[in-house]
This record gives C-alpha cells, sequence and structure tokens, in this order.
C-alpha cells in the first residue's frame, strides 16, 4: 500500500481526513455535497498511515449519520472489479468498518451491504466480523452456505477452511454453524475446528529457534544467521542470552559488543543494556559510530529502553550532539528527564519539527516529554503539530501536551477535541473543555448518551455532567 496523500490541514478535505473534530464542525456548516464529497474521499481512500493504531470508522460513521448521507459511493467501491484484482484489507477495510457502525446505529442499508459482501466480497472475513458483532443469528446462518463455497472440498481447501476459522476475529459465526445439522456446514467447520486446534499444538511442540542450554557463542551465531536471512532478531536473542549467559560470560559478551559480527554486536549491546552493565554505555557510543546501519540503530534503541541514573546523566550529555545519539538522548530526556532537562527537551522538539516535519517519529517521545515536564514554552510548537500532523495519534498526545502546558487549550482545541476520531483525545476534551460554550454541553451530553462511544470517554463525561459534578 503506497503513502496517502493528505490534504493541506486548513482545507475540509485535509480536516476530514487527519480526524480532527474541525473536520466534523466544518463539514455541517458546508455545501452538504461537498462535505458528503470529501467524506466519502476519506471512505474510499484510506487515509491513514498506520490502520492498526488509528481510529476513523465511528468518526466517519457519525458524520455521515449527521449527514444523512447515503451509502452509494461505498457500494460501488466495494463491489468494483477492482475488488477482485486488490484483495487487500487496506482497499475495503476502513468501508467496511464504517458500514458496521452504521449497522449499530440501526442503519439497515449498511448492514444489508455487509451480508451481501460477506458472500461475494474478497475481504468477507471483515464483513463476517462486523456481522458477528451486530446481526441475527438467522441472517448469520444464512451466510454458512456461500462462505463455505469459498473452500474446495479437498486437503488445500480443507486446510484454508481450518485457518480460516482459527483466524476469525470474531467466533460466533462459526460456533453458529458447527450447530448446522447439515453434514456440508456442520460436520466440515467442526472438523476444521478440530484441525485449526491440532495445527496449533503441533506448533508449539515444533518451536523455532534457540533451546535453553545453547552457549553465549551459539546465541551469537544465530543472531547473525538471522540477520543474513533479513531477519533482525537481536531482540529475542538478548532474552536467550539472559536465560544461558553467566558472569563468568561476561568478557565475551563485552568483546562482541565492541567488535562481533552485526547480529552479534545487536544481541550484546541488548543484553547489556537490559542488565545496566556499567560498560555499556561507552560501547553504545562507539557502536552509534559503525558504518552499519544495523548495529547503529541497535545501539540507539537499546540505549533508549535504559531506565537508570547513569544512562539520564549520560544523556544530559550527548543530548547536544549533532546526530542520531543526540536526538536519542533527547528522548530519553523527556521520558525520564527531570525539570533541568526542559531545555534541551525543547531544543530537540523545534529541531525535530523544523528538520524533520510535524509527522516525524521521534515526536511522539518529545510531545509526550513537553507536556510531562510542563514546558511552557513549548506551546507553539506544541499547537504547530496538533494542527498538521497527519497521525491521529500523535495529534491526541500533543492535546494530552497542551492541556499541561497552554492556558487557553480549554477554550481552543479541547472543545473541538470533542469531535476528535480518537477516543483518548475525546476523554482529554471531556476533562478539560471549558463548559461555558453551550455547543460543549451540549456534546457532552450526547456523548454520554451515545451507546458506541467508549467507556472511559463516558465516565470523563459523567466527572462532568453527572449528578456529583459541578454546575454546569
Amino acid at each position: 500500500m503506497f503513502d496517502p496523500v493528505i490534504a493541506p490541514s486548513g482545507t475540509l478535505l485535509g480536516l476530514l481526513q487527519r480526524g480532527r473534530g474541525d473536520g466534523t464542525l466544518h463539514a455541517l456548516t458546508a455545501p452538504r455535497h461537498e462535505a458528503l464529497a470529501a467524506l466519502d474521499h476519506c471512505v474510499l481512500n484510506d487515509p491513514r498511515h498506520d490502520w492498526q493504531v488509528e481510529n476513523r470508522s465511528l468518526y466517519y460513521a457519525r458524520l455521515y449519520l449527521d449527514l444523512n448521507g447515503g451509502l452509494g459511493e461505498i457500494e460501488r467501491h466495494l463491489f468494483d472489479s477492482e475488488d477482485v484484482l486488490d484483495t487487500e484489507d487496506s482497499r475495503t477495510g476502513l468501508a467496511l468498518a464504517v458500514l458496521g457502525h452504521l449497522a449499530s446505529y440501526g442503519r439497515h442499508d449498511a448492514l444489508k451491504l455487509l451480508r451481501d459482501y460477506a458472500r461475494s466480497g474478497a475481504n468477507w472475513a471483515w464483513a463476517l466480523d462486523e456481522l458477528a458483532l451486530r446481526d441475527d443469528d438467522a441472517h448469520l446462518r444464512a451466510l454458512a452456505a456461500p462462505v463455505l463455497a469459498r473452500f474446495p472440498a479437498d486437503a488445500e481447501g480443507g486446510a484454508e477452511l481450518a485457518a480460516a476459522v482459527r483466524d476469525a476475529y470474531e467466533p460466533r459465526p462459526w460456533r453458529l454453524w458447527e450447530e448446522d445439522p447439515r453434514p456440508e456446514i456442520g460436520a466440515r467447520v467442526r472438523a476444521a475446528r478440530e484441525q485449526g486446534s491440532f495445527d496449533r499444538w503441533q506448533r508449539q511442540m515444533r518451536p523455532s529457534g534457540p533451546r535453553p542450554g545453547w552457549s553465549v557463542q551459539a546465541v551469537l551465531d544465530w543472531a547473525q544467521e538471522g540477520l543474513d536471512r533479513g531477519a533482525v532478531l537481536h531482540v529475542p536473542a538478548a532474552r536467550c542470552l539472559s536465560a544461558v549467559a553467566g558472569p563468568e560470560d561476561r568478557p565475551q559478551i563485552i568483546e562482541a559488543a565492541r567488535d562481533g559480527s552485526d547480529g552479534a554486536r545487536g544481541t550484546a549491546l541488548r543484553y547489556l543494556a537490559d542488565a545496566q552493565d556499567p560498560a555499556v554505555l561507552d560501547l553504545i557510543e562507539h557502536a552509534v559510530e559503525s558504518p552499519s546501519r544495523a548495529v547503529a540503530d541497535a545501539a540507539l534503541e537499546a540505549f533508549e529502553r535504559m531506565r537508570s541514573t547513569a544512562a539520564v546523566e549520560r544523556a544530559r550529555r550527548w543530548a547536544y550532539r549533532p546526530d542520531a545519539l543526540g536526538a536519542a538522548a533527547g528522548r530519553v530526556l523527556a521520558c525520564r528527564g527531570g525539570a533541568q532537562d526542559s531545555k534541551p527537551v525543547l531544543a530537540a522538539l523545534r529541531e525535530a519539527v523544523r528538520g524533520e516535519g510535524p509527522d516525524a517519529p521521534t515526536l511522539w517521545s518529545l510531545v509526550d516529554g513537553a507536556g510531562r515536564l510542563g514546558i511552557a514554552c513549548a506551546a507553539p510548537v506544541l499547537r504547530h503539530v496538533y494542527r498538521e500532523t497527519a497521525s491521529s495519534q500523535l495529534r491526541g498526545r500533543a492535546a494530552r501536551a497542551l492541556a499541561a502546558t497552554d492556558p487557553s487549550f480549554a477554550v481552543g482545541f479541547a472543545v473541538e477535541c470533542l469531535w476528535d476520531c480518537e477516543e483518548s483525545t475525546r476523554e482529554v476534551a471531556a476533562r478539560h473543555a471549558e463548559t461555558g460554550d453551550a455547543r460543549v454541553v451540549n456534546r457532552l451530553r450526547r456523548l454520554a448518551a451515545d451507546p458506541a462511544e467508549e467507556d472511559e470517554v463516558q465516565t470523563a463525561v459523567r466527572s462532568r455532567i453527572g449528578p456529583d459534578a459541578p454546575a454546569v
């Protein structure tokens, strides 16, 4: 999947792609056809950089309800001929999840689309999972025959069916089908479930990788063999070293960290960092100068995991370095530094935004650190990250940091955050938004009454408008 093209943050499309609360508020005041066109574009062209951690489906479903939007574009997208050619979840997953939420809100047209797609669509398993949460038993039982027809009645088809049953996110349909008296349905699904359980047992009986009793050198060799195959194994290999290495092996491990093969160096550095070995910080400083990217990355990763006082003190020395180790030191101070570290953390935050933009991975730790340390001078940079980042997760972190650093947050960004796509961001807004704004009170009441809203958000809402809350 290609990275999505994100429109500028000041446009309606850009706001909706980012999942910002202002996207909903602007869509409700824009011409309806323009708002629906932008909404359809987002649902049919997933704007998330990582669909596994970012939320959009409930956000878009709510906007379809508010706009009374039709589902014609979603239907054309699902049943397009491209569905046969592009079977990746990223093509249809967001649209199916939106339909699932709409079905929960009582949209029968969404429920019908999910049923039809489960019968004939390439991403039928996702549609079936959505139906498992929302459809009745009778309609789920009716899907048994068309779903099972996808799997030929031979050994290969049986193995594919066993994998589908084993990997199903929601088991309810399969359990219903097991009860079917027809042998081509019930008996076949029961056999597939038993086969899946047997396959899992076989995998557990034949684990791959190192075994207890291996020598230190054997573990280091295994890590290098994995790197030669393109598999980065220094993390599991370091855990194996913890099981097999003793005090007498320390010189060998330190030597591997200094001059070993790339796989061995990464493994040894990770092991020594986790053990808080006094020699590891010097070894990390040496390793980041390595021409091998694998070794340098392993060294930085090992350093950022360290929580000792010595690691924080070394981070204070390294924070002003103009290289990757200096950037890692800034992140360590953001996560574990004290009030005296506000200046280098702020400098690292500004440099990251200036040099890498509002979506830089390093910003996650630095934004959290600015909030944790209460760096008021960071508020302008945090506002910029909030507005511009395409990551709804990073925007939520910026919102939490602004709540701790920006006195205007309660009457500013906190208001729009009540409509944000991320439940954690809505929770922050519910705790901080100024209730003197009529929109805030109405939105809090709507969130409290919405059965699709997350428990944490509703708990925060009740703390503001419940019987024991301060008067609104």
